[in-house]
C-alpha cells in the first residue's frame, strides 16, 4: 500500500488496467511521449508502447470519434481531453454517438469507454482551462459522470469506469491532483459508481459537494465543528446517476442542507439536488436549502479567481444562516 496523490492514483489505475486487459488503451493529446499535460500518464508509453498509449492530433472530435469506434469494436479505450473546456468540439460525438449507441441499436452495441477530463479553476490557467460545466454532461442520458476527490476513490472509480459497459465521463479536479495524499491499496479494486460517500457524520446540518470543492467543504465543516455544530459531509463522487436516496437520508436526519459547487449557480447540479430535497424531504427541512456556488459569469483569469471560487468563509456563512433559521 503506497501513499499517493490523486494524479499518482490515476496513473496507477491506468497502469493496472493496461496490464490486466489487452483491450485497454489510452489516446489523447500528449498522453504518450510527454506523459500528459499534468503528467498523469507519465511512464505508461515506455511500459506499454506507442500502440497502446497513443498520441493524437489536436482534434478533440477526432479523439472521441476514434475512441467510440474502438469501443463499439470491442476495445476499452480511455480517451483524454486535456481540459473540460476543450471538450466542446467533441460534444457532437459524445451526445449523438457515444451516449446513444445502446439505445440506437436496441442494446446490440454499447460504447464501453472512459473520457478523462481535468476540470476546474484555481491554478491560474488561461481561458477555456478552468470551466466546471459538469452539468452539461449530467444532463445527457446514456452517460455516467464521476468525480473523485480522494486518491483512493480516484483509483477505484477509474478502474470501475474502465470495467463499465457504458460510457463514463471521468472528471479530475485539477486543484486536487497533488493537494492531498493517502494510503492507496496496490491491489486491483473498484469503487462502485453511483453511491455517495458520507465523509463525516453529523446531526445538525448536511454539506453536499464533490470534486475540488470538497477541500473547502471539509475545512468549513471543521470550523463549524469547532463551534459545536454537528456537521454531516457528503462527497457525491458520482454525479450521474445521482445518489438521491443517500442525499435524502442525510437531510431527513439533519433538517438542513448547504450545497457547494464551483460551477455557476443557474442550472448547476446544485439546483437538481435542491429540487430532490424539496420533493422528497420537504417535511424534514427546518430551513430552505442554501447553495454556495460560482457566479453566472465566464470563469475569470488569474487575478480574479479568488472572487469567483466559493470560499470557506462563504460556506460557513451559508451554514450559519441555515442554523439560525
Amino acid at each position: 500500500m503506497a501513499e499517493l496523490n490523486i494524479a499518482q492514483a490515476i496513473n496507477s489505475a491506468l497502469d493496472t488496467a493496461l496490464s490486466s486487459d489487452d483491450r485497454v488503451l489510452i489516446l489523447g493529446e500528449d498522453v504518450g511521449r510527454a506523459g500528459g499535460v499534468f503528467r498523469v500518464t507519465d511512464g505508461l508509453r515506455n511500459r506499454y508502447g506507442a500502440e497502446r498509449v497513443v498520441d493524437t492530433p489536436v482534434a478533440e472530435s477526432g479523439i472521441i470519434g476514434a475512441a467510440f469506434g474502438l469501443a463499439v469494436a470491442g476495445m476499452r479505450p480511455v480517451a483524454e481531453i486535456q481540459f473540460l473546456g476543450f471538450s466542446y468540439p467533441a460534444y457532437d460525438q459524445i451526445v449523438n454517438h457515444v451516449a446513444r449507441i445502446r439505445n440506437r441499436t436496441n442494446h446490440r452495441h454499447t460504447s464501453p469507454m472512459v473520457i478523462r477530463m481535468p476540470y476546474g479553476g484555481g491554478i491560474g490557467a488561461a481561458e477555456h482551462h478552468s470551466e466546471s460545466t459538469e452539468a452539461v454532461y449530467v444532463h445527457i442520458p446514456g452517460l455516467k459522470v464521476v468525480v473523485p476527490s480522494t486518491p483512493k476513490d480516484a483509483r477505484g472509480l477509474l478502474l470501475a469506469a474502465i470495467e463499465d459497459p457504458d460510457p463514463v465521463i471521468f472528471l479530475e479536479p485539477i486543484r486536487l491532483y497533488r493537494a492531498v495524499k493517502e494510503h492507496v491499496p496496490d491491489i486491483y479494486y473498484t469503487v462502485d459508481i453511483g453511491p455517495l460517500r458520507v465523509e463525516r457524520e453529523g446531526s445538525d446540518i448536511t454539506l453536499v459537494s464533490w470534486g475540488a470543492m470538497m477541500r473547502e467543504t471539509r475545512q468549513a465543516a471543521g470550523i463549524l465543528a469547532e463551534a459545536g455544530v454537528s456537521v454531516e459531509v457528503l462527497d457525491l463522487r458520482t454525479l450521474s446517476p445521482l445518489d438521491r436516496d443517500g442525499i435524502v437520508a442525510s437531510v431527513e436526519k439533519t433538517g438542513r442542507a448547504v450545497i457547494v459547487h464551483e460551477a455557476p449557480l443557474t442550472a448547476g447540479l446544485g439546483a437538481e439536488i435542491a429540487a430532490t430535497i424539496q420533493e422528497r424531504a420537504l417535511y424534514s427541512l427546518k430551513t430552505p436549502v442554501r447553495r454556495v456556488t460560482g457566479w453566472d459569469t465566464v470563469f475569470p483569469l488569474k487575478r480574479s479567481e479568488h472572487h469567483y471560487l466559493p470560499s470557506v468563509d462563504r460556506i460557513v456563512a451559508a451554514a450559519e444562516s441555515a442554523l439560525e433559521d
